[in-house]
């Protein structure tokens, strides 16, 4: 591993703590990133805990509470959650659950830019119904010149004000744009006219500002926001007052003028930061322990996010700038789609099986062991190259020789003609249901229940597919916790494959 979880735990909440002390009221800390499951993090620094950021509020929790915020439009439009692949809102709800069962204090739901959009109303209903506090949020009014119109009454004034009894007020979202700052800003204006000297900060993990502004885990960060346009620079205001170089991004460095001036104007006072790097609390660059294991991981995942930017691209889903963003920065560090361990391999197995015409069109797909070893698999009638690259990693990390059937042909077809019988044309296993019959099977094949036993291991292997797959391969890797890539290409020529 390179990154040491327990040093960055410690440094990071002896940093917030201290930054509380910095404001007699209470902090608002805006948490960038994902609250939990921050599997980015995870990938660019091996070691990184996922959910270090709820570990560091459970520290925290007595003097802790958090207020959840979600922009209506992505509410309205079904902006999905990569990672996940479930809507903004529906990941809204499941991290409510998660920090109730974490003993986290949610103080509400903070519905921002909200004009009346029928889905938003809904959303907001259902939360209250179910005991939820929410709150409405508008288009700031005059933002982001007329400052004497947006710290009025017109203004943050018009915004619901969430009432708050700790000193640490956690200000997060599912995503970006979710309008945390603007939060944070509203609860900020509302309480110094109720008399309550509050303060800001923000938790942000990237860019990493103590590393270099080439340093390929903040070139992973670009590659994350191409969509977002995100472009790592020195801060030039902390460069200019310390003369220290400190990395930040575009849309922080230049909002900060703006953003101080709003802050000197709410709180009356002059602002104790002079860098939008001072405002930050981050302490991820400490935590990492070999800087050549994090690059060579950053590496990786820049490829990742051009090949998942070109799937999106050919569903509709992203920009063509946004690919040529991942492209150039391939090209930057010399990197190819080949660089990928897997693709290769994968690719191989689908152009054998085309060529030696077992199938008109085959699917390939390749799956890097933890020992560095690949193993592949291909579609078939019987199964997806998804099922079949799976079972064969199964199989040769619990030492099954290739010739024994995890799954018996009995099975396989019995399946086949459920799915048929329902009116499906294809009925080949996807993952999902291949890992459905190994559970039923393993109940009388020792040899199966023997590989089931080492899906485990799977988690965080690299994994590569030739064509897009349909949701029940797509569901199955992320089960598992496969990094999984593939082709821009459909499996079929059909606009709607039943």
């Amino acid at each position: 591993m390179a990154f040491n979880n327990e040093k960055y735990l410690r440094e990071q909440t002896d940093a917030i703590v201290e930054r509380v002390s910095l404001f007699e009221g209470k902090l608002y800390l805006e948490f960038g990133g994902k609250l939990m499951y921050d599997l980015h993090a995870a990938r660019v620094l091996p070691g990184y805990d996922p959910n270090v950021k709820i570990s560091l509020l459970r520290e925290l929790r007595d003097r802790a509470e958090i207020i959840l915020c979600i922009y209506a439009g992505d509410i309205e439009k079904r902006k999905l959650r990569g990672d996940f692949g479930i809507t903004y809102d529906v990941d809204a709800l499941k991290l409510i659950d998660q920090l109730r069962q974490q003993e986290l204090k949610v103080s509400g739901v903070v519905i921002t830019r909200f004009e009346e959009q029928p889905a938003a109303v809904t959303f907001s209903n259902r939360l209250e119904r179910r005991g939820v506090n929410v709150y409405h949020h508008y288009y700031t009014k005059g933002y982001p010149t007329d400052i004497d119109l947006i710290v009025s009454e017109e203004g943050y004034g018009r915004n619901d004000y969430v009432d708050t009894s700790k000193p640490l007020v956690v200000v997060t979202g599912p995503g970006p744009g979710s309008g945390k700052l603007a939060t944070c800003l509203s609860q900020l204006y509302h309480d110094h006219h109720n008399g309550i000297r509050s303060g800001y900060a923000k938790f942000e993990t990237f860019p990493i500002w103590n590393l270099p502004l080439e340093h390929p885990v903040n070139a992973a960060y670009e590659a994350a926001t191409a969509d977002l346009g995100d472009v790592n620079q020195v801060d030039p205001f902390h460069l200019e007052v310390y003369g220290e170089v400190a990395i930040n991004y575009n849309r922080d460095v230049e909002a900060f003028p703006l953003l101080r001036r709003i802050l000197r104007r709410i709180m009356g006072e002059e602002v104790p930061y002079a860098s939008p790097t001072d405002m930050g609390v981050n302490r991820a660059g400490f935590g990492i322990t070999d800087d050549e294991v994090v690059a060579e991981a950053a590496k990786q995942e820049m490829v990742r996010r051009y090949f998942r930017y070109r799937c999106e691209y050919v569903m509709g889903l992203a920009e063509t700038s946004t690919v040529e963003k991942a492209q150039l920065l391939l090209s930057k560090y010399e990197l190819t789609p080949e660089y990928r361990q897997v693709v290769t391999p994968a690719r191989d197995v689908s152009e054998r099986a085309t060529t030696d015409g077992e199938q008109e069109v085959c699917c390939g797909a390749a799956m890097m062991l933890p020992d560095g070893a690949i193993v592949t698999g291909k579609s078939s009638s019987l199964m997806h190259a998804s099922a079949a690259v799976v079972i064969n990693a199964i199989k040769a990390l619990a030492g099954i020789p290739h010739k024994i059937h995890l799954l018996t042909p009995q099975t396989i077809e019995s399946i086949r003609s459920l799915k048929s019988s329902m009116g499906l044309r294809r009925t080949a296993l996807n993952l999902d249901e291949a890992l459905i019959a190994l559970g039923i099977s393993a109940t009388t094949s020792p040899a199966t229940r023997q590989a089931l036993e080492e899906l485990s291991s799977l988690r965080g292997c690299e994994a590569h597919l030739t064509h897009m797959p349909p949701q029940g391969d797509e569901t199955g890797f992320r089960n598992l916790g496969v990094n999984l890539t593939t082709d821009p290409v459909f499996a079929s020529e059909e606009l709607h494959p039943g």
